[in-house]
C-alpha cells in the first residue's frame, strides 16, 4: 500500500476581525503537496495544550514555515522588541518544543524564514532582531509596497559550503541568487547547526542539524514561492518529500 507522506505544517495564530484563527499560508500547503509529493496536516498552534512526542510521531515530515511575526526575544535571551512587532506566541509555544521532539525522532525537517530563525532559537542560538540595523549587514527586507513578484524576486547572492547539501542540490554551484523578505536574522547559531549558505555580507541564509538522522535544512530564504520555476527550490522540495516518504514506508513495513 502506498500512501503520501504526512507532513506536519505548524499555524499560525492569527486574529480575523473579532475571532481568533488559525492559518497557514496557501503557498506553503502547496509546496508540500505539489513540490515535496505529501499530504499536508495542518498543526494548530496550541501550545502546552499538545503532546509534541505525540505529534512528532505521528509525522513522516515537518515543514515550518514564514510568517510576518517574530519569535518573541525572551525565546533567546534578547532585548525587548520595538513597539509595534508582531508576535505569536502560541506558535512559539508550537514550533520550538515541536521542532526539538521531531529531531530526536529523526523526523525529516525543512524549516523556511521564520521556520529557520525558530530552528537556531530550538537548538540554543540567537537572533538580530533588525538586521538592517547592525553594522555591517544588508537590508534583507522586501520593498512592501511592490507587487508580490518583485517582493519575491531574486534579491541577493549566497555562497553555498563546498560539499554541502544545498551544493548538491544546487548541481556543484557554488552560489546562487535567493529572495529576501526579513528584518531579523541569526546572530549566535545555535550548537548543532552547520552552515550550508551565507551572504556577500556575512549574514548566515542556511543550515542543516550536524549529525540528523533524516533530511533537516533551514533556509532564510523562501523556496516555496513559484518553486516550479527555481531548480533548486524544486530540487529542496523534492529531497524533503523523499526524505519523508522514505520514513513513511519505514512506518508502513
Amino acid at each position: 500500500m502506498n500512501r503520501k507522506p504526512l507532513i506536519g505544517v505548524p499555524a499560525c495564530a492569527r486574529m480575523m476581525g473579532e475571532h481568533p484563527f488559525h492559518v497557514v499560508g496557501d503557498k506553503y500547503v502547496r509546496a508540500v503537496s505539489d513540490g515535496a509529493g505529501g499530504m499536508p496536516l495542518l498543526i494548530p498552534a496550541l501550545g502546552t495544550a499538545l503532546d509534541m512526542d505525540d505529534v512528532a510521531g505521528r509525522l513522516d515530515g515537518l515543514l515550518v514555515t514564514g510568517s510576518p511575526s517574530n519569535v518573541e526575544p525572551h525565546r533567546y535571551g534578547g532585548s525587548p522588541s520595538e513597539p509595534g512587532t508582531l508576535h505569536d506566541p502560541e506558535r512559539d509555544d508550537t514550533t520550538l518544543p515541536l521542532i526539538r521532539a521531531a529531531l530526536e525522532m529523526g523526523v525529516p525537517l525543512l524549516g523556511i524564514c521564520r521556520g529557520f530563525q525558530e530552528l537556531n532559537v530550538a537548538l540554543g542560538g540567537t537572533l538580530h532582531q533588525r538586521v538592517h540595523e547592525v553594522p555591517g549587514y544588508a537590508n534583507h527586507r522586501e520593498d512592501k509596497e511592490a507587487p508580490l513578484a518583485v517582493q519575491y524576486g531574486p534579491s541577493h547572492s549566497v555562497r553555498l559550503t563546498p560539499g554541502g547539501v544545498l551544493e548538491r542540490l544546487a548541481g556543484g554551484a557554488a552560489a546562487v541568487t535567493v529572495n529576501s523578505l526579513h528584518g531579523q536574522g541569526v546572530d549566535r547559531l545555535a550548537d548543532g547547526l552547520i552552515v550550508e549558505a551565507m551572504a556577500e555580507d556575512g549574514l548566515v541564509e542556511a543550515v542543516r542539524v550536524a549529525g540528523a538522522p533524516a533530511f533537516a535544512l533551514a533556509v532564510q530564504w523562501h523556496p516555496e514561492w513559484r518553486f516550479w520555476e527555481n531548480p533548486l527550490s524544486a530540487a529542496i522540495l523534492r529531497a524533503f518529500g523523499s526524505a519523508a516518504a522514505d520514513r513513511a514506508r519505514r512506518r508502513l513495513s
